[in-house]
């Protein structure tokens, strides 16, 4: 006969363990302001997040669905843990040169019907939550070829956007998108088709009505998995995980994910603020990662000049080439970079006698590649170089051998797993020959500038080329400079190439596009922007036309940031922001609106300091004086439409 009071107690502690297990999935941030909520729902997988009580995030679905394994359905949680992480880490190519993480983790191991098995690893610091799913080889099956991610982010109602868009696969010059080089759309509501029609890219933005705001990107992307992009968006407001296009690339490549088991996928991240000061300061995507190998020797970062931004493909010769040396030499500038065609318009031989001429002024050079095999119509040399193992480590050797410092390498146009996997090629090769990289027409950096010592930083943004080719990007420069920082400058360097000290953007400075910012904008743009090294605008021109103190004020800006701290600002309205360098403190405002601004800032760092404070003249012409900050720790900024104040001291 069965006990029924032993089965019902039985029932009790099988319930109760089920209460403690739904009540325990959830976690925290170290000050317990923001909150990840997990639910289990007919055996789907669910998360909320939480700031401070509000919901920043609603109910958002989890998981992975593989070839023949799902691993996103009637899941069962076979397991938990949690830990605490504490770590203090230096990284001088971001925006704080040394960081002290503190987070909470949750990990949570889950089962399907057929034993087939997903781990959730949640990590929640003050501001940012991080998630990734590790899948376990639970059979014979060493491998996992993920079809979806169900990922998702579910934003409230009141949500507004800030959103660029994924562009088609092979359109634009030459074949070369996506190149993330779209224009932003800012506080538009959510649901809206994008222009193409594919979703969005990395990093996203979003305006959750009075609550706050969230920064989603991802980070931790390597050779091991794809490039990721949010899907359009729903009205209801859910935007999930997508996969590139299988037309990225030419075509070559899955454009879906495989994984090795064990293994993991990227880690995606949130960052969420009641205000904007923890969307501009967050560090979330080089907190997750670790170094993918040990640097080949102790890089060195910097400030460059660059003949081709303003004079163009005629420029890339061997005598204009001594000019931007002699340019940096006088600057006191770290290096040059030679653009496209410079193998056949200068050559092997003649790039040597470069090097050695720059060399006897202190100045590096830098070499531009095309990144291209077989990929798009780009026609621009060095070709083949750069993607296939051979031709590279022999192209890398001879550049070691005469002493260059750095490559660019540019043309990429897509984000497959076979994509990633050349960009980890590329900087691993370029490390064991001593070889900074840049990448430009490429994807966003995912945390690479930690987990690749080499790695200096990626275009990935609508930058300083488009001055030159359209009248647009002009009218729109001030605009698009007070996002980038809240935006895609926040989750990675950004190779910009600002400082564009031309009222008109040609050699001669009398003809073709029309600059609609001042020079103190301008200036203020190498402070805004940051990347390690730095291929500013500026020509030879510049040294003899500007004021003094504008070309002072370029001989000493730094490129590297030992703190950054937002002070005020609004993307696409105005942004003022500090850096300091050593003990140097830099604080840049811009303004793009199309009144004049005047805005009361706390400076709390330079009280009772004098600085010196770099203005617009109500003529836009740039002038400098000596001020003193006020006991009150306060200053008063005038932005002009299209201008800026900069303000320097210790």
């Amino acid at each position: 006969m069965i006990n029924i009071r032993n089965l019902l107690c039985g029932c009790l502690i099988i319930l109760c363990i089920s209460k403690s297990y739904a009540q325990d999935l959830s976690i925290s941030s170290p000050d317990e302001k923001l909150t990840v909520k997990l639910s289990l729902e007919e055996g789907r997988l669910y998360y909320r997040v939480l700031l401070e009580g509000n919901e920043m995030l609603e109910k958002s679905p989890l998981g992975l669905r593989g070839n023949k394994v799902d691993l996103s359905a009637n899941l069962r949680l076979v397991d938990k843990s949690s830990q605490h992480i504490d770590e203090t880490y230096s990284e001088p190519k971001i925006k704080i040169s040394t960081v002290h993480y503190q987070a909470n983790e949750l990990v949570c191991k889950f089962e399907n019907l057929a034993k087939n098995q997903i781990e959730v690893v949640f990590r929640v610091s003050n501001n940012n939550v991080a998630f990734r799913y590790r899948v376990p080889q639970t059979g014979e099956a060493a491998n996992l070829i993920i079809e979806e991610e169900l990922s998702g982010y579910n934003f409230p109602a009141a949500t507004t956007t800030f959103l660029t868009p994924q562009a088609s696969p092979m359109i634009g010059w030459m074949k070369t998108k996506p190149s993330y080089e779209e224009e932003y759309t800012p506080d538009q509501a959510l649901g809206i088709p994008s222009k193409y029609g594919l979703g969005y890219t990395f990093p996203a933005l979003f305006h959750v009505g009075d609550k706050g705001w969230v920064l989603l990107s991802e980070t931790g992307v390597n050779g091991a998995y794809c490039g990721a992009k949010l899907s359009e968006g729903t009205k209801d407001g859910l935007y999930k995980i997508a996969f590139p296009e299988n037309g990225e690339n030419n075509g070559m490549g899955r454009a879906n994910p495989t994984i090795a088991l064990p293994g993991n996928t990227p880690w995606r991240t949130l960052t969420v603020g009641a205000d904007l000061k923890p969307i501009v300061e967050t560090t979330i995507a080089f907190d997750v990662v670790e170094p993918q190998y040990k640097a080949s020797k102790t890089y060195t970062f910097g400030r460059a000049t660059w003949s081709w931004l303003l004079w163009q493909d005629g420029s890339i010769n061997f005598g204009d080439q001594q000019k931007f040396v002699d340019l940096s030499s006088a600057m006191g500038y770290e290096y040059v970079l030679v653009d496209n065609w410079w193998d056949t318009r200068i050559g092997h031989d003649k790039i040597e006698q470069l090097v050695t001429y720059a060399k006897d002024k202190g100045v590096g050079i830098c070499l531009w590649y095309n990144s291209n095999g077989f990929w798009n119509d780009a026609p621009q040399g060095p070709k083949n170089k750069m993607n296939m193992a051979v031709a590279r480590k022999q192209e890398m050797a001879w550049m070691q051998s005469i002493g260059i410092k750095g490559i660019k390498v540019d043309f990429f146009g897509g984000d497959k797993q076979e994509t990633m996997k050349l960009y980890e090629d590329i900087l691993s090769d370029a490390n064991s020959y001593g070889l900074t990289v840049i990448f430009h027409g490429c994807t966003l950096p995912r945390g690479w500038e930690r987990m690749y010592p080499n790695f200096v930083g990626s275009e990935a943004v609508l930058a300083s080329e488009n001055l030159i080719f359209t009248q647009h990007a002009n009218d729109t420069e001030a605009f698009n400079a007070t996002l980038h920082p809240f935006i895609r400058n926040a989750v990675g360097s950004m190779d910009f190439g600002p400082v564009l000290l031309n009222k008109r953007h040609n050699k001669a400075n009398n003809g073709g596009t029309i600059r609609k910012t001042t020079e103190t904008f301008q200036l203020a743009t190498a402070i805004l922007f940051q990347t390690p090294v730095q291929n500013f605008g500026i020509t030879p021109n510049n040294f003899n036309e500007m004021p003094a103190h504008v070309i002072d004020f370029m001989k000493k800006v730094p490129t590297t940031w030992d703190n950054t701290v937002f002070i005020d600002g609004y993307p696409g309205k105005y942004c003022v922001l500090a850096r300091r360098h050593g003990d140097t403190w830099y604080i840049a405002g811009i303004n793009a609106e199309q009144k004049e601004k005047n805005i009361m800032v706390s400076l709390p760092m330079l009280t009772g300091k004098e600085v010196l404070l770099y203005t617009d003249d109500k003529n836009k012409k740039p002038e400098v004086n000596k001020v003193k900050l006020q006991k009150n720790k306060q200053m008063a900024l005038k932005l002009l439409p299209g201008g800026a104040a900069i303000i320097t001291g210790k």
